[in-house]
């Protein structure tokens, strides 16, 4: 078979490939805000959420960020984020892990705080992006009632795009997201002995 007809043969398949996947495309007219959703065990859940938040910053868009577990850490991402100036609105509100706090009471209060901030920010209009950074873990332990962050995620403004980050995402959230995505662990260098890395994990 000479080369000539291989090339054919693949120009040909290629066609037929795009004509379907241009028709897929152009059968999609929706447009609507989105709830997204990363979970799972594996590494990359806040950092994919923050990778989207980038790419929404390049497009102008003011965007914002509560973070329910985390505390006021310094991170790469928000010192990076810094540099957009107001166009991002960043507030870590948690302190800590529960195995760090080990005081459940405490916890919820920083979670209802959290949450309270997170409504304050959905309702802005200017707002493009909120990014609910650990809010699944918030919901795992109780710290807040799901039916009504559901509800409030649910009813948030048709233009509004909310990324939720955590493992164990409740099956009432997945089932109101948009997009669900779950991070499988395949192998991770902490098992073997390498610690959390500046640039790499935070």
């Amino acid at each position: 078979m000479s080369l000539s007809t291989d090339d054919a043969r693949h120009r040909d398949k290629m066609i037929k490939r795009k004509a379907a996947q241009d028709a897929e495309v152009a059968s999609k007219t929706i447009e609507k805000g989105l709830l997204i959703v990363h979970t799972g065990k594996g590494k990359g859940k806040s950092t994919a959420a923050f990778g989207l938040m980038l790419r929404a910053l390049g497009h102008g868009w003011p965007v914002g960020v509560v973070q329910f577990i985390k505390g006021a850490w310094s991170t790469g991402e928000r010192k990076a984020l810094e540099a957009f100036g107001d166009q991002v609105r960043w507030y870590s509100m948690g302190e800590g892990f529960t195995w760090e706090t080990q005081d459940k009471e405490r916890d919820i209060a920083a979670a209802t705080r959290a949450w309270a901030k997170a409504r304050e920010l959905m309702d802005d209009p200017a707002i493009r992006l909120v990014v609910l950074d650990e809010l699944n873990i918030a919901l795992r332990y109780d710290y807040l009632p799901l039916n009504e962050v559901v509800e409030a995620l649910s009813a948030r403004r048709p233009d509004l795009h909310v990324i939720v980050t955590g493992r164990n995402a409740k099956p009432e959230l997945i089932a109101a997201a948009d997009l669900v995505t779950e991070m499988t662990p395949v192998k991770h260098h902490f098992e073997a002995g390498v610690r959390a890395q500046e640039g790499i994990e935070f």
